[in-house]
């Protein structure tokens, strides 16, 4: 089996801390392949030597054939592997080495363990939905996929009016900050900062969150994941901002978005010892008393 290793060009790699991953992979007997961006970002600081054969710079059908995708990082790297990834089907497994996590919720501190369970077969492959975004990104027609969300955000200090049909039919109109539509996935990234509810993963539903409105009896919906969602944008600005996860555009004032399930899928890698309810649990520090001063 193979690790298709993913990190951010951008991370900042302690000392000996890339080469102590490596070289844990490399003992549990994983051929293991790393993003050239990167290599080509830290070659100055560090001391591997990673041959050219176990570069990529794209994730294709061959590279993915027996290999699982480990991102090394936080939620941002990966959902940039998600992208990067495209219409390939691979499992995916993030380690977080960064704070919070719920995608990368495989904590570095286990590593030996987690290269262990993924040799000896012990963790299942749970199946998540995308969404599918259709309209005018940056003054041209594009469609985008999403596994957390897609959102339209004002940018300036000036209120930002979207008119939301579902199913054809006029379902709400907000003066708000914005507004996002988000997965289950989802559901605990940027919809829960706007006062979302929290969905288990199964649950095949869409969240459509306001951000931030102005009237204050607008609240959160959950649908049904077989609705087509529409968005348009009124702004007194020339622009706006879409994002389709953590991935900013300039949409113009006036455009529209069709938003329904992708026909796609992500396919995470769920360790046996790690729950959903366990990373809520771990993540939201649930049922922890902070006035227990016992140590």
């Amino acid at each position: 089996m193979k690790i298709i290793l993913y990190i951010r060009p951008e991370y900042e790699v302690a000392t000996g801390e890339l080469e102590q991953l490596l070289g844990t992979i490399s003992k549990h007997g994983f051929d293991c392949y790393l993003n050239n961006s990167f290599v080509n970002a830290h070659q100055d600081a560090t001391s591997i030597n990673i041959s050219d054969d176990k570069l990529y710079s794209k994730i294709n059908k061959e590279l993915a054939e027996d290999a699982i995708l480990v991102t090394y990082g936080g939620d941002g790297t990966f959902l940039e592997a998600v992208r990067m990834a495209g219409n390939v089907t691979i499992p995916m497994l993030g380690i977080n080495s960064g704070r919070l996590g719920f995608l990368a919720n495989t904590s570095k501190n286990g590593i030996e363990k987690t290269l262990a369970d993924l040799k000896q077969g012990n963790y299942e492959i749970e199946k998540r939905s995308m969404l599918k975004i259709e309209g005018r990104f940056e003054g041209r027609k594009q469609t985008f996929f999403a596994f957390n969300e897609f959102s339209i955000q004002r940018h300036s200090v000036s209120m930002l009016e979207t008119d939301v049909e579902i199913n054809d039919m006029k379902a709400v109109n907000y003066w708000s900050d914005g507004v996002l539509l988000a997965t289950p996935s989802g559901s605990t990234a940027y919809s829960l900062s706007a006062g979302g509810p929290i969905v288990a993963p199964e649950c095949g539903c869409f969240i459509l969150t306001p951000i931030a409105p102005h009237n204050l009896t607008m609240r959160p919906i959950v649908i049904p994941d077989n609705s087509v969602v529409k968005f348009r944008v009124n702004t007194r600005e020339s622009y706006a901002y879409a994002g389709v996860d953590n991935k900013n555009m300039k949409v113009e004032n006036g455009a529209e978005f069709t938003i329904r399930k992708a026909k796609k899928f992500v396919f995470l890698v769920k360790l046996q010892n790690i729950s959903f309810y366990g990373t809520l649990r771990n993540k939201m520090m649930w049922g922890v008393d902070k006035r227990d001063t016992k140590k």
